[in-house]
């Protein structure tokens, strides 16, 4: 799946990861909208109750024509984090070296992410899909110590578990969505032919069940 994601280690304080993408988005792209497209624009911090969570800090981009009513453009930007139980991964490119969290850590973030995310990503339904065969083995045991961490209460995964199974319908249509617009045609035609958004989601729905299971021990 294409993604519009920035995936990269690092340790430090996710509000001053925030202030130093804030910054790069204020002194580098905004003067490169105005410069090509003639549009005006602001970066600023999400305020309110919605942007206290320590897992998530956000940012809302707009960009506008001042002479053009009703231009307004709005692009979220979330900065996220995910819990890590093995070392970062070095990866490379564009001869660039990063590090980057383990295939593991990334699988079991988007199971995390399907349990807790306030409203569910489809696309996170589908990238579990994919990548299912990165969940470790002894993934019950990581997911329990990472739900721990993350003080996500078990009725509130059973109740999310409850809520994907009654709105799979919704979900399954929201991943063929996902299939038509990000993947690319050879690939999405063969996740059509192996059944599309439904049978993903009831792939993907067994895991979940699976894991959550297996982390209660």
């Amino acid at each position: 799946r294409t993604s519009l994601d920035i995936d990269y280690h690092w340790d430090g304080d996710l509000e001053t990861k925030r202030d130093e993408i804030l910054g790069l988005l204020r002194k580098k792209l905004l003067p490169e909208v105005k410069r090509r497209m003639g549009y005006d624009g602001t970066a600023e911090p999400l305020v309110g109750p919605d942007a206290d969570s320590p897992l998530v800090k956000a940012i809302t981009f707009a960009a506008f024509r001042r002479d053009l009513p009703g231009s307004r453009i709005e692009l979220p930007v979330d900065i996220t984090r995910i819990v890590c139980l093995d070392p970062p991964v070095a990866r490379t490119a564009g001869g660039t070296v990063y590090l980057t969290a383990s295939d593991a850590d990334m699988a079991e973030s988007k199971v995390i992410a399907l349990l807790q995310r306030v409203f569910v990503q489809d696309r996170d339904l589908l990238d579990l899909f994919l990548f299912q065969g990165a969940l470790p083995p002894d993934v019950g045991p990581r997911l329990k110590e990472k739900l721990s961490t993350l003080s996500v209460a078990q009725r509130d995964v059973d109740e999310r578990l409850a809520s994907l199974r009654q709105n799979a319908g919704v979900h399954a249509r929201g991943v063929d969505g996902i299939i038509r617009q990000q993947v690319d045609e050879p690939a999405a035609a063969n996740l059509r032919k192996a059944g599309g958004g439904k049978a993903i989601c009831e792939t993907v729905l067994g895991i979940l069940e699976d894991v959550v299971a297996r982390a209660r021990g």
